[in-house]
């Protein structure tokens, strides 16, 4: 079955208590904190062991999952030095992650450096990787390279998971991404569909200077009814988690978001094939 998640960035101003509340409210089973953007539910890396314990036993008591810890980590940088930063900044975060029972956590590709060549590139991220897969896998936590960033499109993905070939690297499906990049989900899914252990949702349309606004789920350009076919049929269970993202101390309904995306999802999986 495949369950429905938030990112706290829909409502960032909201503490954990108000987040259960709405998550409750309109059906959500996973949330997906966005680590380092100050958002108000409060969960950082910076938690001490009790504040861990105390969030992860107040989510499984209402039936709720930290489903995903959702870092700006990004692997593709050239510089050494600056990759093995990033490298032990992903290190913390999976120690987060399980802690608080969270079977994964995103990382990005990040911008690559144009100067070398694509298969180069693939090397060196793919080094990075491996040097926090075995600490994942003694944590029960798996990480998820995202389509996203200089990574939309899923073959360079896909490389990198080969080239590191370890269970506890996976993919981070975001549906908006690779079709930006008019790769269809059917050629997604043919490239990454049966790594894919975590979605992200968002819809939009272009203004008319050419910039991708998301907006109401269904409403956009984005097509998230195939993608959820096509997990679906190839024994996908895991989350289709929202990502619209709010700046604390903005204007924004994130309660209106949420109620949207549910609706919506429900009705999209009445839709897909058995």
């Amino acid at each position: 079955m495949i369950r429905l998640a938030t990112m706290s960035s829909v409502c960032p101003d909201w503490n954990l208590d108000r987040v259960i509340e709405g998550m409750k409210r309109h059906g959500y089973l996973g949330l997906e904190p966005r680590v380092d953007w100050g958002h108000a539910c409060g969960i950082e890396a910076s938690l001490s062991a009790d504040e861990r314990r105390g969030v992860r036993e107040r989510m499984e008591g209402e039936g709720l999952a930290i489903c995903c810890v959702a870092t700006g980590v990004r692997m593709a940088l050239p510089d050494d030095g600056e990759r093995a930063a990033q490298v032990e900044e992903l290190k913390r975060y999976i120690d987060l992650a399980g802690d608080l029972g969270s079977p994964f956590v995103r990382t990005f590709g990040g911008q690559r450096d144009g100067a070398q060549p694509l298969a180069r590139v693939v090397d060196y991220v793919a080094q990075g990787y491996r040097q926090v897969v075995e600490q994942a896998q003694d944590r029960n936590v798996t990480v998820l390279m995202e389509t996203h960033d200089d990574w939309c499109c899923s073959p360079p993905v896909r490389a990198v998971i080969e080239r590191v070939d370890h269970a506890n690297l996976q993919v981070l499906w975001d549906f908006m991404h690779p079709q930006r990049m008019l790769e269809a989900p059917e050629e997604t899914f043919l490239a990454i569909g049966m790594l894919t252990r975590h979605t992200h949702a968002h819809d939009g349309d272009y203004d008319d200077e050419g910039r991708m606004q998301v907006g109401a789920l269904g409403e956009g350009v984005i097509d998230h009814a195939m993608p959820l076919n096509l997990l679906k049929r190839g024994g996908y269970n895991g989350y289709f988690s929202v990502e619209v993202i709010h700046q604390p101390g903005s204007d924004h309904d994130a309660d209106g978001v949420l109620r949207q995306y549910a609706e919506e999802f429900r009705q999209l999986m009445d839709q897909t094939e058995s």
